[in-house]
């Protein structure tokens, strides 16, 4: 199973809840600023627990996938300019990597910020493209736990996915989150 999503959506955050929640370890590191996951993360085995069902798949944190990447924008985050175009390089390298990694996919959990509007042309890209493979999808409106959070309005943007609410980042909603989880991978 794969988590997909634009920048700072909260992809490995998502996924740091479920390793410790299920393995008690980390996937990787999380940062204010774009494109801290460059590289795809897999933790192999994780064994989920509803009732008496267990459920095992392997995690898939992909890079957040961009439209555009300038160097430019993370030196208004504070980084020198070496580092910056290091971070441009290395991020468009983990978007094109997150692609081709969708044909390796049985399903994928797509993790939006809901307090970002849903239509923009990364999130239509990345649902178009699942939709076109087939793949299963569960839509995560994550940071849930923010006052500006449109849960509604993610939902009516994909009508055609269960779409819940969660907060990755303090574990809101996970209950929900891995019952609509078994239902995706059922």
């Amino acid at each position: 199973m794969g988590l997909y999503g634009p920048p700072n959506g909260g992809k490995t955050t998502l996924a740091n809840r479920i390793c410790e929640d299920w393995l008690g370890e980390t996937m990787g590191s999380v940062s204010r600023i774009a494109h801290e996951t460059r590289e795809i993360q897999i933790k192999e085995q994780i064994v989920v627990k509803s009732g008496n069902k267990e459920l095992m798949f392997n995690l898939v944190d992909t890079p957040g996938i961009a439209t555009k990447i300038d160097f430019e924008d993370f030196m208004k985050s504070g980084m020198k300019k070496e580092e910056a175009k290091k971070r441009a390089k290395e991020a468009t390298k983990g978007v094109i990597s997150s692609i081709k990694w969708l044909d390796e996919m049985d399903a994928v959990v797509v993790v939006l910020d809901s307090t970002k509007d849903p239509y923009s042309q990364v999130n239509i890209t990345i649902v178009g493209n699942l939709a076109a493979r087939n793949i299963p999808v569960l839509i995560a409106a994550n940071k849930v736990d923010l006052k500006k959070s449109n849960i509604e309005g993610v939902k009516e943007a994909f009508p055609q996915y269960d779409v819940i609410g969660i907060s990755a980042k303090y574990g809101n909603q996970l209950e929900d989150f891995y019952a609509a989880l078994f239902k995706l991978l059922d």
